[in-house]
């Protein structure tokens, strides 16, 4: 038989054994200590820029010139031409002929069009007639008036010496003055014929079409066989010019100037030109006027700037910009000047001073610069504090601090 205490001891429990669950519970810890380390991994990696600041960043460059870095206003507006003409005809008419093109050059005085000129050509020829009847009636009365002052005097004589009558002599006087009187209004009918020719001739001439100046034609408006007017008149289908032709050497700069800022700008003031087409072409130039009126829809005044140098690249209404330079003009506009250029939006000032805000590694940092020019103007010369290639802050969403995280947008 089985001993008793063999079976007793078998309901014991072993304290030695692990306790059931025990491995879910370790494997637990483990998984939340890898959570909390890829958190802390996530946080340093990511959530140590959640507080940083969005901002507009700008370039410090180089200045382009000592025309640049020396004004003290910029501007922008179009090149216009001071003399110009839209050549038409003075009387209306069919086109016959053009002889011009875009882009040629004419003379002045030159035949750009000729009209129909059959009708004027036949009323020259009409006036031309009448001026010869006129000079053979003329012709006429002098014939007949000499013929009378002969007869008039012989009677004269008869009459003295008794042998005519009186009104024999008192018939010759008046036939006389009336050839006389006949005489002089057929003078003035010659004059009036040789009116009626030069008008004929310049209504003919008026079918020629001529150059007023010379210049460049920039648009040709009529073709042949299109019907020319010096009005409106016909709707769409009648011409009220022959072509546009521009003076190259009337060629100058309109620019629109903040009334704010006009007290710059004075007549004679050298000026910088830049062309849009060109960038890189810096034309000398002068202010020619300042028009004395404002525009109080745009609160601005118009400046007329002058070439100092004409060259065939220069084109009527193209963009160009300007600086306005300042009393000390460099000696030569292209060499570099000390410095750099940033956007004015860029600059602060406060009781230290003036200074940008500088990011480095990600972070602001505050940097203090000494001016080389106005402050108030769309590009600052800094002429120390900076060099190129720093990123300087045009704006930020929120106030900046020395050390503080910042993001470009």
């Amino acid at each position: 038989m089985a001993d008793p205490s063999a079976s007793i001891n078998q309901l014991k429990i072993d304290r030695s054994a692990p306790a059931p669950g025990s491995r879910n519970t370790m494997s637990l810890v483990i998984v939340i200590v890898v959570v909390a380390a890829a958190a802390g991994l996530l946080w340093l990696l990511f959530g140590r820029g959640s507080g940083a600041v969005a901002v507009e960043t700008d370039t410090a460059r180089q200045p382009p010139s000592a025309a640049v870095a020396s004004s003290v206003l910029d501007a922008s507006g179009y090149v216009v031409a001071r003399r110009q003409a839209t050549v038409s005809s003075k009387v209306t008419g069919k086109v016959l002929q053009v002889f011009v093109e875009e882009g040629m050059r004419v003379e002045k005085d030159q035949v750009v069009a000729t009209l129909d000129d059959a009708t004027q050509r036949a009323q020259l020829a009409v006036a031309i007639a009448q001026a010869e009847s006129s000079r053979a009636t003329l012709a006429e009365y002098g014939a007949r008036l000499r013929n009378a002052r002969q007869e008039r005097d012989r009677l004269r004589d008869l009459a003295a010496r008794g042998l005519a009558s009186q009104a024999s002599l008192d018939a010759a006087e008046a036939l006389h003055d009336e050839l006389a009187a006949r005489l002089e209004t057929g003078r003035e009918n010659v004059e009036v014929a040789e009116s009626n020719v030069m008008l004929a001739r310049d209504a003919l001439s008026n079918m020629t079409i001529r150059a007023p100046f010379a210049g460049m034609v920039v648009t040709k408006n009529a073709q042949p066989g299109e019907m020319i007017s010096p009005v409106s008149a016909g709707g769409g289908f009648t011409r009220t010019g022959i072509c546009t032709i521009i003076d190259s050497d009337s060629l100058e700069i309109e620019v629109d100037v903040n009334e704010a800022y006009i007290q710059r700008v004075v007549a004679g003031q050298r000026v910088s030109a830049v062309l849009d087409a060109y960038p890189d072409w810096r034309i000398p130039a002068e202010v020619i006027a300042i028009i004395p009126t404002a525009d109080r829809q745009k609160a601005t005044v118009r400046v007329r700037i002058g070439f100092l140098e004409r060259d065939q690249r220069i084109l009527r209404d193209m963009g160009v910009k300007v600086s306005f330079l300042g009393s000390e003009i460099p000696q030569q506009t292209a060499r570099t000047v000390p410095g750099v250029m940033i956007a004015g939006a860029a600059l602060r000032s406060d009781s230290d001073g003036d200074f940008v805000w500088i990011i480095r590694d990600g972070v602001a940092e505050r940097r203090s610069v000494e001016l080389g020019g106005p402050a108030d103007r769309p590009q600052v010369l800094i002429r120390s504090g900076l060099v190129p290639g720093d990123i300087v802050v045009r704006s930020a969403e929120a106030p900046l601090t020395t050390g503080q995280a910042v993001r470009t947008n």
